[in-house]
């Protein structure tokens, strides 16, 4: 574990190293609305880089401060990034969907000198959590008022210098505070070294094969540490083409104008995908398709063109399990996604799957130079690496309550590894409740397989001290626009009930669940139901509905639409 990363190999170096070798090279494409997009070269990024960079060392704050990112994924989001960091800073990421409460929690905590109001939608309602007198920056894609408000980043660039030489950032020093998307309570703030983000796309390159040659679409928040590694410092380390998407309405032209040769996503949005397909095309008559010989390629061909990934070489799934009958579904139209685990502590940088090889139903092996390892008592995956967190930001406490005593990382997941090294993921060390009956449930494999169905978009499984489990949906907007209708409900009400009974036969009897529970109102981070990574909360769905529970047990309905 003492093993040096080389200075050139952390992230500042590797920007003046495309400034140098390759700066007429597009880096960045940007779309400006209406149709049009910017381009950005290597030589491009760089200047504006400094030109910011010296504006922040101009306010004099000392050495390592905290200035904070609010916006969705843009050209500027990541070169904000590097001019924080040129100027000696440390940068505090925001989720562009945050409560007005959350961000001035964070920025408040994180003591940010300074924040970058960026993209976003509903600027108005997150503005309050803004405290009075923060000094404001504005990017050209800003909300209006914003860019009336605060100083432009155009503007500062334009009267400002460029910071000359290669300021360089030390191994250790503190590159970034990223905030967990608090699905256990309040963010705390994740300290991560300039040196661990070297040591972890270095050893993330050797599993994920990207090139100066690949093409990304960013389009999942920068902020998460997913997107944060695999785009920002995979972009940084290789050179490769970085597209964002302009927003949800545009995605698919997104997706066709980037043609992402390596393409990430989270379960919940494979499995809109999926629905997408499906509305176009029956499941049945798709399997049947598939089936023909030369007609069933042609018809995978049309389907990758029309989710444009007609030229992704590697597709990967994270932040949350993926069903392995959605992965399977996948790979019969010649998307075979791999797997990956991680969270925010560990850089994301702990397993994925191999390519080319089936190992479905598990996040495969660890990524080289990380070691993983079960806590015999409680089944506990615990893991060390040199991507590991230096704690959490002002607590001590429960920095110390992460790792065991020699140092492993706690994950808070339980989990089984095979004779082959392969980890499954079996649910959370605390997501585990016990029935009336006295048992205890794991609800992650039984939600894999809920979610499923076609007219559901998120579940949850639970029933502590209830006789036996229940499973709550949230559906899809198409199906529950199609609900309104009442023969449209009643056939997916007996669909739901054959989904529930097909699944209950394939589970111990303590595990079968009373019912399904089909909720109305939609699941969003707005209502804080989920994490802007959509994570469903599970403390929110007891809060809202466990008082619910009893009366839905005894029903005795397989279904119950809980308007």
């Amino acid at each position: 574990m003492s093993e040096k990363i080389a200075p050139a190999l952390l992230a500042l170096q590797r920007l003046y190293d495309w400034e140098t070798k390759a700066p007429a090279r597009v880096a960045l494409t940007q779309p400006m609305g209406g149709g049009v997009v910017h381009d950005f070269t290597w030589a491009q990024v760089a200047d504006q880089v400094r030109r910011m960079a010296a504006h922040l060392q101009a306010q004099g704050w000392e050495p390592g401060s905290k200035v904070a990112i609010l916006s969705k994924n843009c050209a500027w989001w990541m070169m904000s990034d590097l001019a924080i960091w040129m100027a000696g800073h440390v940068s505090v990421p925001l989720y562009p969907t945050l409560a007005p409460e959350t961000i001035r929690q964070i920025l408040t905590h994180s003591e940010s000198k300074a924040l970058f109001v960026g993209k976003l939608d509903g600027w108005d309602g997150m503005k309050p959590g803004v405290p009075a007198g923060m000094p404001c920056i504005s990017y050209p894609l800003s909300p209006v008022d914003a860019i009336q408000d605060y100083d432009g980043w155009d503007a500062i660039c334009a009267r400002t210098e460029p910071l000359q030489g290669q300021p360089v950032r030390a191994e250790d020093d503190l590159a970034t505070l990223i905030y967990t998307s608090g699905t256990t309570g309040l963010p705390k703030g994740v300290m991560h070294s300039f040196g661990n983000f070297a040591w972890a796309i270095d050893r993330g390159l050797q599993r994920i094969p990207l090139t100066a040659k690949d093409r990304m679409l960013s389009y999942l928040p920068l902020a998460h540490v997913v997107e944060r590694m695999l785009v920002e410092h995979g972009w940084l380390r290789t050179g490769m083409h970085v597209f964002f998407a302009e927003s949800l309405d545009t995605f698919a032209a997104d997706l066709q104008r980037a043609r992402p040769t390596v393409f990430f996503s989270v379960p919940r949005l494979w499995v809109k995908f999926q629905q997408g397909i499906h509305a176009k095309m029956p499941p049945a008559k798709l399997e049947r398709l598939l089936r023909i010989p030369l007609l069933g390629g042609i018809v995978r061909r049309k389907i990758q063109k029309a989710l444009g990934l007609d030229q992704c070489q590697f597709a990967a799934g994270g932040a949350a399990p993926m069903p392995p009958a959605l992965l399977q579904w996948y790979a019969q139209l010649g998307i075979p996604i791999n797997e990956g685990y991680g969270m925010t502590e560990n850089l994301a940088l702990s397993h994925i799957t191999e390519p080319g090889k089936n190992q479905r139903g598990t996040v495969g092996p660890p990524y080289p130079g990380v070691e993983q390892r079960l806590d015999p008592q409680t089944g506990e995956i615990q893991m060390r690496s040199q991507a590991l967190m230096q704690g959490y930001y002002k607590e001590p406490e429960k920095s110390r309550e992460a790792f065991t005593e020699d140092g492993w990382l706690r994950t808070g997941d339980k989990g089984s590894i095979d004779a082959a090294g392969l980890l499954s993921i079996t649910g959370r060390v605390k997501d585990l409740f016990k029935t009336g009956k006295g048992k205890y449930v794991a609800p992650a494999p039984i939600e894999d397989k809920l979610v499923m169905h076609e007219a559901v978009e998120a579940c949850v499984v639970t029933g502590a001290n209830l006789g036996q489990p229940l499973g709550i949906c949230m559906l899809s907007p198409e199906a529950s626009a199609k609900a309104k209708n009442a023969d449209e409900r009643a056939a997916l009400e007996r669909s739901l009930a054959e989904h529930r009974a097909a699944i209950n036969a394939t589970l111990d009897p303590h595990e079968q669940m009373q019912c399904l529970v089909v909720v109305s109102t939609p699941w969003t981070v707005d209502n804080d139901m989920i994490t802007p990574t959509f994570k469903v909360k599970r403390n929110r769905i007891e809060d809202v509905y466990a008082r619910h529970y009893e009366k839905w047990e005894v029903t005795g309905k397989p279904v119950i639409w809980a308007d």
